[in-house]
């Protein structure tokens, strides 16, 4: 099968719904971005994003991308939280919160406090205003460092780069920087509704030339 992207895109309003399902189908497993925000209001904010890496060391620096909806508001909250005030925080997500993670994925209304609505606890940062999800083992805090649009139609994306500015790990997950995944149990994205653990693991040592 070969597909044009740019043809299946064109074939309807929704065709690139098309691309969306190749692309979360073969770029998989996903980490889950958990991300918590603050309005101009101060109202909380939490969603998460499977278009979700890390992207530098030194300065340490994360990104997500939210997608524009089709819909006569196509940016999320997140992403609008975060051009207003220039902060948000990650928060890693562990298998026992999952379901109320979920909740969190509703498109509720901007007025809404999804803390609130998935029965999850904020806890405050050090350095940033939005608050963190007190479930979670891993937070970062994270200042803007940049935001880039890519594209202007329904699914195109908002690359958000954010630069952490403090780490939180509770300590029994942590050992010389080394995060024990057996403890932490985070999952990720398949496509469409399957989810996945990291149990099954396996090690390859990398060459030396």
């Amino acid at each position: 099968m070969i597909i044009d992207p740019l043809e299946a895109c064109h074939q309807s309003d929704t065709g690139y719904q098309n691309v969306y399902k190749l692309l979360i189908g073969a770029v998989v497993p996903r980490p889950i971005a958990f991300v918590s925000t603050l309005s101009r209001d101060g109202i909380r904010n939490l969603a998460p994003f499977s278009f979700f890496t890390a992207v530098s060391a030194n300065p340490p620096v994360i990104c997500f991308c939210p997608i524009r909806r089709l819909a006569p508001d196509p940016y999320k909250d997140t992403l609008r939280n975060i051009l207003d005030t220039r902060e948000f925080v990650v928060n890693i997500v562990s298998e026992e919160f999952a379901e109320k993670m979920n909740v969190s994925s509703a498109d509720f209304p901007p007025e809404v406090d999804e803390f609130e609505a998935s029965g999850l606890t904020p806890i405050p940062s050090d350095l940033v205003k939005p608050p963190r999800v007190a479930e979670s083992h891993v937070h970062m805090e994270c200042k803007l460092y940049l935001a880039i649009e890519v594209g202007e139609l329904p699914g195109s994306g908002n690359l958000v780069l954010g630069e952490v500015v403090r780490f939180h790990v509770d300590d029994q997950y942590f050992d010389d920087f080394k995060l024990d995944p057996d403890k932490l149990r985070p999952i990720g994205r398949m496509g469409g509704a399957t989810y996945t653990r990291t149990t099954d693991r396996f090690e390859m040592v990398r060459p030396k030339l």
